[in-house]
């Protein structure tokens, strides 16, 4: 495979810049990890990084190095290098995912510290780490002139059923409250303000968490008399301009308090806010509001579902509205909800309990 080396740090010409240096984020971080188990001289960490940086969407890329650093431990442990591993060992890699314990945080332990004590991987993980796996070996056969066969081809994947998720739905009076809840009685009056209009925003208009974390303020203008906001980083690499309607715009306006520039959610100091802290903000408001604990990738879900659900609906404009390319993507998040609210067994209940009730008389 005579495409698949590299030339070390050390040996780059003076004066030369480094075309690593332009890597994303999750590319860079992947590849100092390898790097730290592998060495410069091998080419898995620069290939590895590079394929995630050839991936369009920041999602993407977190999603597939994520994925990737739990296929390269198997491997390791199996005595295997990634990039030599074959079918017999890729297919073992989906038994080792159905058994084996997740990582998680040690309680009073040293920061950072873990252990393998956590519930297997679900299923969604499972097929996030093979899809990662494969999406490698697939990289390595474009770019090798010699070829590459993909391990993972013949590897069956777990079963992702399109019409089920496991994260509640809320219904509109539930987020009304949530909503109120992170505008009136959440810590300081800053932490209001940002919590308030970051729910709005991703409520209001159908975003990804992602695509709102990446957005800076410089990416909110005017467009034929509406507010928007312009988004560059959405999954499969789109731009869009997303209209913000006036509860979200006043709330955001509040928010910046006339900053002009930065992060558009930002920490105290100034940093990018990152989907672990909206996380673990969204649980201390469903707390204090009484509600089933979620994340942050239920919420556009729900949006899709409430807007389907207007009596002047139009689905087209929905799915236009949600940036699904495919209808069906639209659907499938409106019969999360709808398939409870609109169960025949409910009428067939009020019906029995209607009988049940003159037989007893």
């Amino acid at each position: 495979m005579t495409a698949l080396t590299h030339t070390p740090h050390g040996d780059l010409s003076a004066g030369r810049r480094d075309p690593r240096d332009l890597w994303p984020e999750h590319a860079r971080r992947l590849y100092d990890h390898l790097v730290g188990l592998y060495g410069e001289a091998d080419p898995l960490p620069t290939l590895a990084a590079a394929w995630i940086g050839h991936q369009r969407s920041v999602n993407t890329q977190k999603s597939y190095a994520r994925g990737f650093r739990v296929f390269e431990e198997f491997a390791r442990e199996h005595g295997a290098h990634p990039m030599a591993v074959k079918f017999a060992l890729a297919d073992t890699f989906r038994l080792y995912l159905e058994v084996t314990p997740t990582w998680v945080r040690v309680k009073g332990g040293r920061r950072g510290e873990m252990v393998r004590t956590g519930k297997p991987y679900s299923e969604a993980s499972r097929a996030s780490a093979l899809s990662a796996a494969s999406s490698f070996f697939t990289y390595l056969d474009k770019i090798s002139d010699d070829g590459v066969k993909n391990p993972f081809d013949a590897v069956q994947r777990p079963y992702l059923d399109p019409d089920y998720s496991p994260t509640p739905g809320y219904t509109e009076q539930e987020w009304t409250k949530l909503v109120a809840t992170a505008r009136d009685h959440h810590r300081t009056a800053a932490y209001r303000k940002r919590a308030y209009a970051l729910l709005l925003m991703l409520y209001t208009c159908c975003l990804r968490i992602d695509s709102l974390l990446n957005a800076k303020v410089e990416d909110v203008g005017e467009d034929q008399g509406h507010r928007v906001l312009r988004l560059e980083k959405m999954k499969g690499g789109g731009r869009k301009k997303k209209p913000i309607p006036p509860v979200a715009w006043a709330a955001l306006q509040h928010y910046l308090d006339g900053r002009e520039t930065g992060w558009l959610f930002c920490t105290a100091s100034g940093g990018q806010l990152d989907e672990p802290a909206v996380w673990r903000l969204l649980q201390a408001l469903a707390k204090r509001a009484g509600l089933p604990l979620r994340g942050p990738h239920g919420i556009k879900g729900d949006a899709v579902t409430h807007a389907l659900a207007k009596p002047d609906a139009r689905p087209d404009k929905v799915q236009s509205w949600a940036d699904h390319k495919d209808s069906r993507t639209t659907q499938r998040y409106n019969k999360r909800k709808e398939l409870l609210d609109d169960s025949p067994g409910y009428a067939l209940a009020a019906d029995v309990a209607s009988a049940l009730s003159h037989d007893s008389t």
